[in-house]
């Protein structure tokens, strides 16, 4: 059981970081370029890392690692997120200098919505511990789907969620600035607030951050079960990673390949449940070198194959 004063150093160092990153280094809408997103993603990366030793400070050696492994596996499983949020970004032609916005506001909604699932989850794994093994064989057929699976790009435009939402909101169909809703009046049409093309992005980004959160969540459980590793884990990487997208969009073509180690690490976290219950444990360092070999494998690989690539307009 984590003693509530943990609790409330870890809310207190991530609404530091928020109102750090919103009210100081971007207190005005720009647009990020990719060494601006690089040194603010190194800058979160650090915070995370330095708040894992505080976990291996504080709950031990096998803690941290699990920390650590759930921090790197979560941070991993998002390149695909990044790929999605770029297509949304572009499908609604979101300016770049607006896109921090969208994803600094997405970042309050996967807050909340984190706490409630991986809450939800604790709680079944307490009554029910049985469930982990629904969750390993999960995440093996999800590891052998992304083995197996073809490459094609998703069309945000035909998805389903997205028409559904472009088709009952009440909104304009122009920006209007940074704001995400603007008054009737402003725009010649009935009394009312009516939503912008931005708020639909932000809509669409927690939609698409929720699809995602459905692997990863599992991921980490099978990792621990306890929740403020889970969650703190979870949270620092989307902080991150949120940092890092100005940077891993103009660049996510050249990591093609990390998807099959991801795929591997998947397949291996979930067969690691399975051995539990038949009395064999794998060691937290084991895990830990296991999942990192795995993605640094892929990282490497991927950066090879594609070192010929040019960058897309």
């Amino acid at each position: 059981m984590t003693e509530l004063w943990v609790w409330g150093l870890f809310a207190a160092v991530v609404i530091a970081l928020l109102v750090f990153d919103l009210g100081v280094l971007n207190k005005n809408d720009h647009e990020i370029g990719v060494k601006e997103s690089l040194k603010l993603s190194a800058f979160y990366i650090t915070a995370g890392l330095a708040f894992g030793g505080f976990v291996w400070w504080h709950k031990g050696a096998a803690a941290g690692m699990d920390y650590y492994t759930g921090f790197l596996v979560e941070k991993s499983l998002s390149m695909d997120n990044v790929f999605i949020i770029s297509l949304i970004f572009t499908s609604l032609a979101i300016p770049r200098q607006y896109q921090h916005r969208v994803l600094f506001w997405g970042i309050l909604g996967a807050i909340v919505m984190r706490a409630v699932m991986i809450g939800l989850g604790a709680a079944l794994i307490h009554e029910f511990a049985w469930i982990l093994l629904i969750f390993g064989a999960f995440l093996i057929f999800t590891g052998v789907k992304m083995l197996v699976a073809k490459d094609e790009d998703p069309d945000v435009e035909k998805n389903r969620v997205f028409r559904y939402l472009k088709s009952h909101l009440k909104m304009v169909p122009q920006l209007h600035g940074h704001d995400f809703f603007v008054e009737g009046s402003r725009v010649g049409k009935a009394a009312g607030r009516y939503a912008t093309p931005l708020f639909l992005a932000l809509l669409m980004v927690e939609v698409a951050d929720l699809i995602f959160a459905v692997d990863s969540i599992p991921a980490i459980f099978a990792i621990t079960q306890d929740p403020f590793i889970v969650y703190t884990s979870n949270i620092f990487a989307i902080l991150g990673l949120r940092a890092l997208y100005f940077a891993l969009a103009a660049m996510v073509h050249r990591f093609h390949y990390l998807k099959y180690a991801l795929a591997i690490v998947l397949v291996f976290i979930g067969v690691k449940i399975g051995l539990v219950y038949l009395g064999i444990k794998i060691p937290s360092p084991l895990s830990l070198a296991v999942t990192f070999g795995l993605l640094l494998a892929g990282v490497l690989y991927s950066l090879h194959k594609t070192r010929n690539e040019p960058l897309p307009d």
